[in-house]
């Protein structure tokens, strides 16, 4: 046994801090299946060992595609297991341990520090015990009103089932992971202006990265505005992609137009914002849907979230900088520059890259699905970003894929909860002193 810990002892000091990132979240995966296959978590017998890998998967990675129903499934221990997956894939691979060290007045590791910088995107300068400190309280008050603001929408169940239901898809709403323990999402809510407010809340917090709300509590604490370049990118392209996104499923989606108008501007906001933040929840059936209202969810898909926060994507911050540099192109500038700031040179790099290695990694995926799948393409294209995405939005086709199609899907969530540069990166030994020490450098 000392020989084993040994062996892997001396693996893991051999992996650079990008690798350790991709392992981490693959023991996370491991561990959370080996746990779901007790028969102690299961509501019904029979369950396939390959379906408890694809929702372990699917937790860790925040996405929300599901091959089993979850609140059929799995009994109260089984979706506890998930929501803690959840909540440790939504914050970040060693966020959690790494509070709780310091809650116990531990400094953390020199180790530690690269790797929750890697997992949370973090400037080289921040300080990272402090900014760890700051998630894991803002996460538990967030979700804790969160909880509490869904209460009056559940109270009228058991106490228990009221609870727990409140606490799961608040969970769930923050950390942008879709799962959810009523079979067709909230389509029976979707008149449900509390509701679907509260979940728009708490997705757009969790989406909206980390990085925005450090800025917010500088401000709180100085009595003065702190707004980086940063958090400024990510504000406006959120409320241009959101206000555009709306407007447009409004104007062209036919099964929202149908209901009163109040009700199709809030199933039009929510759908957009659950493609645009990656949460995965829908109050519309998504199998329905035109062929222009998919089209512009999957764009929505594709950008995605943030960087810093529970949401997948290419992210806001690489689509603005690639916005950017086709601007300056067209008006013939010398320097690629976004809201009045000169975007540097490493950034626009990283951005390009990051946007090639995304779309090549779907593609591929794409591909892959095609030659072992039988769905309408357009189906299979759109659970493949949904699964790169990170979002959890389907058209009815998880539950009857193949098993190779499964595992394919299954590499393409965590393949978009470590991000493909990142994954690409860490398979390929960096020059001495080029390894970064954070993904700021990896990903706009």
């Amino acid at each position: 046994m000392q020989a084993t810990w040994k062996t892997c002892a001396r693996f893991w000091n051999s992996l650079t801090v990008l690798q350790k990132l991709v392992v981490g979240y693959l023991s996370y995966v491991l561990a959370g299946w080996l746990v779901l296959l007790l028969p102690i978590c299961h509501e019904q017998p029979g369950l396939k060992a390959l379906d408890h890998l694809f929702m372990a998967a699917s937790a860790v990675s925040t996405t929300g595609l599901v091959t089993i129903s979850t609140a059929d499934s799995y009994s109260f221990l089984g979706e506890l297991v998930l929501i803690l997956l959840i909540q440790a894939g939504g914050l970040g691979y060693m966020t959690i341990s790494s509070f709780l060290l310091l809650a116990a007045s531990k400094p953390l590791s020199v180790e530690r520090q690269q790797l929750n910088m890697a997992a949370l995107s973090l400037p080289v300068d921040f300080d990272v015990s402090r900014f760890v400190r700051l998630v894991c309280w803002y996460t538990l008050v967030v979700e804790s009103l969160g909880a509490l603001a869904l209460w009056p929408v559940f109270a009228d169940r058991p106490f228990g089932e009221a609870l727990w239901t409140c606490v799961f898809h608040s969970i769930s709403a923050f950390c942008t992971a879709g799962f959810g323990l009523f079979n067709n999402s909230f389509e029976d809510y979707r008149g449900n202006v509390w509701l679907n407010g509260t979940l728009i809340v708490l997705s757009e917090l969790g989406a909206m990265g980390f990085l925005v709300i450090n800025d917010v509590w500088r401000s709180l604490r100085s009595r003065e505005l702190h707004v980086t370049f940063t958090t400024r990118v990510i504000l406006w392209s959120t409320a241009i992609l959101t206000v555009a996104g709306t407007v447009l499923f409004w104007l062209e989606e036919p099964a929202v137009r149908m209901a009163p108008w109040q009700e199709t501007w809030l199933a039009s906001l929510f759908q957009v914002m659950t493609a645009q933040t990656t949460v995965g929840f829908n109050t519309v059936p998504i199998g329905a849907l035109s062929a222009s209202s998919v089209m512009l969810l999957t764009l929505m898909m594709l950008i995605g979230a943030s960087p810093a926060g529970t949401g997948g994507g290419m992210k806001t911050t690489t689509i603005s900088a690639l916005w950017g540099h086709a601007v300056s192109v067209l008006r013939r500038r010398p320097v690629t520059s976004l809201l009045g700031r000169v975007i540097p040179e490493v950034r626009l790099r990283a951005a390009v890259a990051n946007a090639v290695f995304y779309l090549g990694t779907l593609g591929l995926g794409v591909y892959l699905l095609t030659l072992v799948e039988s769905s309408p393409f357009v189906d299979q294209f759109f659970e493949c970003a949904s699964a790169l995405g990170t979002v959890g939005l389907s058209r009815g086709i998880t539950g009857s894929l193949t098993p190779l199609g499964k595992c394919i899907i299954i590499a393409l969530m965590l393949l978009g909860r470590a991000g493909p540069l990142v994954v690409g990166m860490s398979l390929v030994r960096p020059l001495p002193g080029t390894e970064p020490s954070s993904t700021e450098d990896v990903v706009v």
